[in-house]
């Protein structure tokens, strides 16, 4: 098991930094026990038992995967959370805004597999250094269970050509595949633990296995961005800023949700999947279903 990377008062030291913007990627860093990230599952797993089968307009799974700041208080908390929030500052400075949070789940013995692909690929943000992934492991991130795989200094690329390929196993939006092969010996198992996060660019070539464990896999996954970044194809786009302000005006700005599928917040999702979904789709010769067109 990796040791935790080292941290100066809650923040990364310049070291880590350097090492950040030179690989593309940081884990394992530790921003709560483990005894807090359980207890975050579990609240999810009750809002997943509470919320199933009531009534709501779209599959759970969509708002779990897409957005789920917009409706859930829990995501907005964890994006929120100045333990995290000290860390990215390190990476994108200290204005800083929430742009999606997600809950990628890999059930146990399943064949779910992520391709390898670059965040930034589909969103309409460009090639931006602006954007940080978080992914908080609530349950044990290994090889066995479908961890991430990171290409060191892959972010240093541009957008590489993608390919789509749609595949049901693939948990991606449109199965998207960078059109390279990725060597086994180029790729670093990011093996996390509750409680821990890594982090890693948006154009940090990464992907997952199968899930192979009797466990879940859960991931609660947070796209900040600073607030220079901006909406390329689109005609709008949204954010949810948390530390610093916010002097450009480049997204929307909304309150977070102050119960779960609050009638407001259920409209407000709307409106934001129907404009970026206009982004993630955009030159696709097929889609998938409307309950998951996002990666």
């Amino acid at each position: 098991m990796p040791a935790p990377l080292p941290l100066e008062n809650r923040a990364l030291p310049q070291a880590l930094v350097k090492q950040y913007w030179q690989d593309g990627y940081l884990f394992p860093i530790e921003v709560m026990s483990a005894a807090e990230a359980a207890a975050l599952r579990a609240e999810l797993e009750q809002t997943e038992e509470t919320w199933r089968d009531n009534g709501l307009p779209l599959p759970l799974n969509t708002y779990k995967r897409v957005n789920s700041q917009c409706v859930l208080p829990l995501s907005h908390r964890i994006g929120s959370d100045p333990r995290i929030l000290d860390v990215v500052e390190g990476v994108i400075g200290p204005d800083i805004l929430i742009y999606g949070v997600e809950y990628f789940i890999k059930e146990p013995n399943t064949r779910h597999v992520v391709s390898m692909h670059q965040d930034l690929t589909y969103w309409g943000l460009g090639a931006t250094d602006g954007m940080v992934t978080v992914w908080l492991a609530l349950s044990s991130a290994t090889p066995a269970s479908g961890c991430m795989d990171f290409v060191a200094g892959s972010h240093k690329n541009s957008i590489l050509p993608h390919e789509d390929t749609f595949d049901d196993n693939n948990l991606l939006s449109r199965g998207q595949e960078i059109a390279v092969d990725v060597a086994d010996k180029d790729k670093t198992a990011i093996e996390i633990h509750p409680g821990q996060i890594s982090l890693h660019h948006g154009l940090t070539i990464h992907g997952s296995g199968p899930n192979t464990t009797d466990d879940r896999r859960i991931a609660c996954v947070i796209r900040y961005v600073s607030p220079s970044v901006a909406q390329e194809v689109g005609d709008k786009d949204y954010a949810i800023p948390v530390r610093g302000a916010d002097r450009t005006g480049n997204f929307i700005p909304y309150a977070p949700p102050t119960r779960p599928f609050e009638p407001r917040a259920l409209a407000l999702y709307e409106e934001i999947r129907r404009e970026q979904a206009k982004v993630m789709m955009n030159g696709a010769k097929q889609q998938k279903s409307a309950g998951n067109i996002y990666g």
